[in-house]
């Protein structure tokens, strides 16, 4: 079952589909050790990776377990990072939320405002019951763009990850439909 992988505008954001011409700025993000310190998987070393990483995106899509979305900044069109929606499960209506932002976006609330563009399609238009995200325990500024969005810690997940040799935990946070809260930042549909 194909899902259509939306477009969605904030008052400063649009989250779009990845295409091939994202490649050099999807690479740039995540051959950045300082952006990845608390990823899952250590940087990438070549390009190639961002174009198996689109082609991932795509075949997300066509077999309906998710949406990865490109996010632009709508002053100047720069790629800022991207969000996703991934592990779609219908039957139980639930999925999980992630996202990447290069550094020089941090702190400026953009995390936030996108991924709150993409739980509001989720909860409406995928009509999902739950929606799971998870943070490296060290990693506050994550941890606080999944609280300001509702999310509840439900847990800790130790020594889930080995990276260069690094252990770490995580964060599992959740999210109900019930406890999802509207705002002014609610996507607008695409024109």
């Amino acid at each position: 079952m194909s899902l259509p992988t939306p477009t969605l505008h904030t008052a400063r954001l649009r989250l779009r589909a990845f295409g091939d011409a994202d490649a050099d700025d999807l690479f740039a993000l995540h051959s950045s050790a300082y952006v990845l310190r608390y990823w899952d998987s250590p940087p990438w070393s070549e390009r190639a990776r961002a174009e198996k990483f689109i082609a991932a995106c795509e075949q997300m899509a066509q077999e309906g377990t998710g949406a990865r979305l490109a996010v632009d900044r709508v002053s100047d069109g720069a790629f800022i990072g991207w969000c996703t929606l991934n592990g779609w499960n219908p039957d139980y209506r639930s999925a999980s939320l992630g996202y990447c932002y290069g550094d020089a976006a941090w702190g400026q609330g953009y995390a936030t405002e996108a991924a709150r563009a993409l739980l509001g399609w989720a909860f409406d238009t995928l009509d999902l019951n739950r929606v799971q995200a998870e943070a490296d325990t060290r990693n506050a500024a994550s941890a606080r763009v999944l609280e300001k969005l509702g999310f509840v810690r439900e847990g800790t997940l130790r020594e889930d990850c080995v990276v260069n040799g690094e252990v770490s935990d995580s964060w599992v946070y959740g999210l109900l439909r019930r406890e999802w809260q509207t705002s002014s930042s609610e996507p607008v549909p695409a024109r």
